[in-house]
């Protein structure tokens, strides 16, 4: 077997060989078929490697993959090594890694996904002298231990949550940026002694991280949050769920650096105008997951204008290519731009047919290919109840409101309040109409999500998971409501 497009192993970006055809998603999945695309059409992407679907099914019979394969994820580590002269597990520069799944049909947050893999208590020292920026290796290292220990060995992140808003408290930080070097070292000390507690051991040798991750992130698609996903969106004959190698970039190296995800066009409504968020000094996690409330992403002209720039002509090849809509994430490190993924975006009703309208009257997509990106659940989403133009106007509702966030999802919907995800099936299951009211929502609240008639967030952006996921289902949402306390 070779370890260069062989049916394991796809290598990406860097010198890996650019693709004549493109692969198989149903082999690669949806975030592979993206970098092999961005790789080939010259959009810079970090480079790595894609570990194919049937590996999933391997693993889930073997509980392990073959030999050979190992051997050829060694041999693609070696072949970014000389790409980005750097060294995995080095204590001078390390070369770090994620590791991301990426099923054929999107499935946001429903997978795993670790980054910074390959730190330990020397390469941080080593990534710390190499980028001369002390604060951002602890802090990449914390987040680390953090995921490691949620997505590998299964321990629950409140526990790693606790000890972070006691060290924020105990600093009188209001925000993990407001943390030092000296709070984030205690930090990685308090989730060690986590480890301790729950009787596990994070693994100091880089490989094993990289091991347990991947097998971590196969593993992932038959979690129960996967399994409801796919239930409540009748996905079916997917052979499983590719795993994604990638070099780091970092968007948490200070304020020339950033992280966001964004859409070419509103998912909401369909106009043609770019849709999406960042955070300066962050790691893509932190938008997604609605750690902090991001800022929009036409803001980043300001604060980053070349590397903007780039993304805007970036989006636009993309969306030529696939024709239809993008939904991309990216990083920006120092001032650079590194695209880490696309995909064909999520929309609701409306935004599906004024999208396929207009992709045809720009000449981007044949009407044949436009009939096909309008699906029977967006025509039923038009039926949906929503407020009239006329209503929201009328003092019944502006004299009514009591709290005010962004508008994650259209619609509108009317219930009693409840605050967990069993909660929300539960009342469901009597024939209740609920809304479900959480801090952020995680792919754990799959269930209760589905259930619920509208969800109200009070973290998290337009981008957030509740937002993404609500808008697919077109379910309303409101997030990142900073006007109520979620206890």
């Amino acid at each position: 077997m070779t370890v260069y497009n062989s049916k394991y192993i796809y290598p990406f970006g860097g010198s890996a060989p650019k693709p004549t055809v493109d692969p198989s998603k149903q082999i690669v999945g949806g975030k592979g078929l993206g970098l092999q695309v961005m790789s080939k059409i010259g959009v810079d992407v970090p480079p790595g490697f894609t570990l194919t679907t049937p590996l999933c099914q391997v693993y889930a019979k073997e509980n392990d993959l073959p030999a050979e394969v190992w051997k050829g994820v060694r041999e693609n580590v070696r072949r970014i090594e000389i790409d980005m002269e750097k060294e995995f597990g080095s204590s001078e520069n390390p070369l770090l890694f994620s590791c991301r799944s990426g099923a054929a049909m999107s499935m946001p947050g429903m997978m795993d996904t670790v980054l910074n893999i390959g730190l330990n208590d020397m390469t941080v020292e080593g990534l710390a002298k190499a980028t001369g920026n002390e604060r951002f290796a602890w802090d990449s290292y914390r987040r680390l231990l953090d995921m490691f220990g949620e997505v590998v060995l299964g321990i629950p992140h409140e526990d790693f949550e606790k000890r972070f808003d006691k060290v924020k408290e105990d600093a009188n930080a209001k925000n993990d940026v407001d943390l030092g070097v000296d709070q984030l070292k205690k930090l990685c000390d308090e989730y060690k002694q986590v480890y301790v507690e729950q009787g596990k051991e994070f693994p100091m040798d880089p490989y094993e991280q990289l091991y347990a991750c991947v097998k971590a992130v196969f593993g992932s698609w038959m979690t129960p949050r996967a399994v409801k996903y796919r239930e409540i969106n009748n996905i079916k004959n997917l052979i499983g769920t590719a795993t994604n190698i990638q070099t780091m970039v970092f968007g948490n190296m200070g304020n020339d650096s950033g992280t966001g995800v964004a859409f070419s066009r509103n998912p909401s409504t369909g106009e043609k105008v770019m849709y999406g968020e960042y955070l300066i000094n962050a790691q893509g996690e932190d938008v997604v997951a609605g750690i902090r409330t991001p800022q929009p992403i036409s803001q980043m002209k300001e604060v980053l204008p070349e590397a903007y720039a780039k993304f805007l002509e970036n989006v636009e090849k993309l969306e030529v290519y696939f024709k239809d809509m993008q939904d991309v994430e990216f990083t920006v490190e120092k001032g650079k731009l590194w695209m880490l993924q696309c995909r064909n975006g999520k929309r609701t009703g409306v935004a599906a047919i004024k999208i396929a309208i207009d992709l045809v009257n720009e000449g981007k997509c044949t009407k044949s290919e436009a009939l096909l990106k309008v699906e029977p659940r967006h025509v039923e989403q038009l039926l949906h109840p929503a407020f009239s133009p006329e209503a929201l106007k009328s003092d019944a509702y502006t004299k009514g409101v009591c709290a005010k966030g962004l508008p994650g999802s259209p619609g509108a919907a009317v219930g009693k309040l409840v605050f967990t995800p069993k909660q929300a099936e539960e009342e469901k299951a009597k024939g209740a109409s609920v809304i479900l009211v959480r801090e952020t929502t995680s792919p754990e609240d799959v269930g209760g999500m589905w259930a619920a008639a509208g969800i109200l967030t009070a973290r998290g952006g337009m981008t957030s998971h509740a937002a993404v996921v609500a808008r697919g289902w077109g379910k309303p949402c409101v997030c990142g409501c900073s006007d109520i306390v979620v206890r």
